[in-house]
């Protein structure tokens, strides 16, 4: 501009550019995030650069480093425009490479050109495109069965190479069926660890398979799975189980054996060992088990079986496995056992004794018979029944059964004086098929009742007559007058006969042994006294009540021996045909007879052969007496005396034991002429010890065919030097209140078995005692005829008196030599009554 004059003036200076300016980008680092879902030739633009240069030294290019991914796209718009755009050449995978690296450089055109570079950090951005994977297709795993809660059972690995939500994995069981097996599991959604939930059951299923779901969490969320096999342990912890089928209710006691009785199946849902069972029976029972196949088995019989014994059987089976430790279980099963008629009735005794008494009611119930039957129902039901028994009868005639009850009735009454015993059979039978049956021997024994009075014997049975009896004046005291002599059917204390005296007034001459029945003067005869003296003798038993019977005989007194006549009567005798029962009785006789001299001349013969040394090995039979009056003897170590009158035939017999003789001892026989001849010498040491107090043993008289007993003097056993020597005296002889007495005595029946005994000195008297040795009264049987035993010893054991009498009548021995002759005229007229 200048002034004065005021002009502007205009100059243009153009200024020539020089390439002092290097290319320049805003930002030296840039960032491109991109998808890796992006397509390839996609195309991304970039910032340009700046270069203060104009012209040819401004920017002209770019260039983009090395890399397989993007390419570089250079666009000019003039000359002063460059641009670039980043294309897509290759699809980008984050899971590879999630961050690239490029550097972009601007070069310009000057010369030397100058460049400028940024840094482009292209970040891949992650889509969901990786599914989720584990790290084993197959898990498997082993637990016990009854694991508790939370227990673990194995884990499971899941991954996935997203990233964020595309890369986070849950878990899940994602069965659909069986559900109710895997139940009792559960897994962790964030872990993956399974673990036990509910009650885990190797019975139920021993192997459970699981399948198990990962999946991520992105937007399109993708899933992979997996199996896990859960292998289940068994534990024993199932007890076995016992049934029975088919149990039969009732087993015959006959039932043979191997007998099957029912069917039993045991169950065991463990498995192995555990679930292997052995079955026992308990105790001890006529059963056994038998294996038919696996867990089947059989009960069946394996004994007797027995219903009287055991009417039903409980039998105990053990099932038992072989676990650890073992488990078992228990069944009762009751077998019931049918009855067999396998028994028959049996009575508690094989011999029954009744007691009846004579002239019993007819149609009382004498006994009653029970037999008893270890059966039941009808094999139990017993009736009864009479067994006719050949010896004894017809029974039935006499007695009567309830066939029901086994009562026995009387038909008849009964007379002991006609039948004393009689025997028969009662049979019991069941009402089983077949029946059975049994038997018992019933022994009737009538008791005596007193029902019959005395019987006077001859010669004073006359009924109605006055029998007279005639003595001398010089009579001296004891004079035997007369002997009454009476008999009594009945037996025992009622044939026990009592004799007595009915006296007038003032009569004392004379009196009559109460038992023997001899009629003796008390004193001497006086003036004063009457001449004909009428005596009643009273004879009666000892029953309740008390029969009697009376026979009168007048006493005639005279002045010498020889007016004394003996009076015969005639007794009536009544002629009887030969008669069946008289033929029996003499074919008895002869069989006897005969069977007697076979004996004798046996037991000659023997004797003969016998050695000295053989006589040791026969021992000396025993003879005892049953209470129905027979007789019987047994061999045994007990040797007895036997001592006979002279008269054999009309001898009673005593029998009394002593001790063995020793080797030495001496053997004593009786003669004809009632005298001892030794063979031996005896010892005078070891006596029997007589007893402590006198006794007396007398034996009843017995009617036979004769009517009176003769009298005969008394004989004497007179041992040896040394030898005891015993003292046999009648009734007569001893003192009414002397010793004791063995009855039956004088007067008893016929049939009179019954033995009465009174020790010491006086009726009622306590028994004596016996010191070793000594010989009891019971020792001595004397039975049949009226044979008198006294014994008189002293308390030394000392002899008084020797002699033995046996049914006659002694004297004593003490009286004046003066009055011998006088009392053998006595006896000479006793002898012709």
């Amino acid at each position: 501009m200048i002034s004065s004059p005021l002009n502007i003036y205009r100059f243009e200076v153009n200024v020539l550019d020089i390439n002092d300016n290097a290319p320049v980008f805003q930002t030296v680092l840039t960032h491109l995030n991109i998808s890796e879902s992006a397509f390839p030739g996609e195309r991304f633009p970039l910032s340009s650069a700046f270069d203060a240069d104009v012209g040819s030294n401004s920017v002209k290019s770019y260039k983009l480093s090395q890399n397989e991914h993007f390419s570089l796209d250079v666009q000019s718009g003039g000359e002063q425009t460059v641009s670039a755009e980043l294309v897509l050449q290759k699809a980008l995978d984050r899971e590879k490479q999630s961050v690239i690296q490029l550097t972009l450089t601007a070069i310009d055109g000057g010369k030397p050109p100058k460049s400028g570079s940024m840094q482009i950090v292209v970040n891949v951005l992650d889509i969901n495109d990786n599914i989720p994977v584990f790290s084993k297709s197959l898990y498997k795993a082993r637990i016990i069965e009854n694991a508790a809660r939370g227990t673990h059972v194995t884990t499971v690995k899941a991954v996935d190479l997203d990233e964020g939500v595309n890369g986070e994995i849950i878990y899940a069981i994602v069965n659909q069926e069986n559900y109710k097996n895997i139940n009792a599991y559960s897994i962790n959604p964030e872990t993956g660890e399974i673990t036990v939930q509910n009650t885990v059951d190797y019975e139920e299923r021993n192997a459970v398979e699981l399948r198990v779901q990962a999946k991520d969490k992105g937007h399109n969320q993708r899933a992979a799975h997996c199996k896990v096999l859960v292998e289940i342990v068994d534990v024993n912890d199932n007890i076995p189980e016992i049934s029975v089928t088919s149990l039969v209710n009732t087993v015959r006691e006959d039932a043979p054996i191997d007998t099957m009785v029912g069917m039993i199946t045991v169950t065991d849902n463990d498995a192995g060992k555990n679930g292997q069972v052995t079955l026992k029976i308990q105790g001890s029972v006529p059963f056994k088990v038998q294996n038919t196949y696996k867990n089947y088995y059989t009960l069946v019989v394996s004994g007797p079986l027995d219903r009287e014994s055991a009417s039903e059987y409980h039998v105990t089976i053990t099932a038992t496995d072989e676990g650890t430790p073992p488990l078992s279980s228990t069944s009762v099963i009751t077998v019931h056992v049918s009855d067999v008629n396998d028994n028959a009735p049996r009575f508690p005794e094989p011999v029954i004794n009744v007691y009846v008494k004579e002239n019993s009611q007819v149609g009382a119930v004498i006994h009653t018979v029970s037999a008893a039957d270890p059966d039941v129902a009808d094999n139990a039901r017993i009736t009864y029944s009479l067994v006719e028994n050949s010896k004894s009868g017809p029974v039935t005639s006499m007695i009567n059964i309830n066939s029901d009850n086994g009562d026995l009735h009387s038909l008849q009454s009964f007379n002991y004086e006609e039948i004393k015993t009689f025997q028969f059979k009662v049979q019991a039978t069941d009402s089983g098929v077949p029946p059975l049956s049994s038997n018992v021997t019933v022994n009737v024994f009538i008791l005596d009742e007193n029902d019959n009075s005395p019987a006077i014997l001859a010669p004073y049975s006359e009924l109605g007559s006055v029998n007279t009896e005639n003595i001398p004046y010089s009579a001296e005291a004891g004079y035997f007058v007369a002997k009454i002599r009476a008999v009594d059917a009945d037996s025992g204390y009622n044939a026990l006969l009592s004799y007595h005296i009915s006296e007038p007034k003032g009569n004392n001459l004379f009196r009559i042994g109460t038992s023997s029945g001899e009629i003796r003067t008390k004193r001497r005869m006086s003036d004063n006294d009457l001449k004909t003296h009428p005596l009643v003798i009273s004879v009666g038993d000892n029953g309740e009540p008390s029969l009697s019977a009376t026979v009168s005989v007048d006493v005639v007194v005279v002045e010498s021996t020889g007016d004394v006549k003996t009076q015969f009567r005639h007794v009536p005798i009544k002629e009887e045909s030969f008669s069946d029962l008289n033929l029996y009785l003499l074919i008895a006789i002869v069989c006897v007879c005969v069977i007697f001299l076979l004996s004798l001349i046996s037991l000659i013969a023997v004797k003969c052969h016998r050695t000295d040394g053989s006589l040791g090995r026969y021992s000396t039979p025993m003879i005892t007496t049953h209470p129905d009056g027979s007789w019987s003897y047994s061999k045994s170590a007990q040797q007895y005396d036997v001592c006979f009158s002279s008269d054999t035939l009309k001898s009673d017999v005593v029998v009394f034991p002593a001790s063995f003789p020793p080797a030495d001892a001496e053997l004593i026989s009786i003669n004809g002429g009632d005298t001892f001849t030794r063979t031996q010498t005896l010892p005078s040491k070891d006596k029997p010890k007589a007893p402590n107090a006198d006794w007396r043993y007398s034996a009843s008289l017995r009617a036979g065919m004769q009517s009176s007993v003769h009298m005969e003097e008394s004989s004497v056993m007179q041992g040896a030097q040394g030898v005891l020597v015993q003292n046999w005296p009648t009734v007569s002889s001893a003192a009414d209140n002397e010793g004791g007495e063995v009855s039956p005595p004088v007067g008893a029946g016929v049939d009179s078995n019954s033995w009465h005994f009174r020790y010491g000195p006086g009726p009622g008297g306590p028994p004596p005692h016996l010191k070793p040795g000594e010989v009891p009264p019971e020792a001595f049987i004397i039975p049949g005829s009226p044979a008198i035993i006294s014994i008189r010893q002293g308390q030394d054991g000392d002899d008084k008196s020797d002699f033995i009498t046996f049914g006659k009548k002694e004297e004593k021995k003490k009286k004046k030599k003066k009055k011998d002759k006088k009392d053998k005229r006595e006896k000479g007229k006793d002898d012709d009554d």
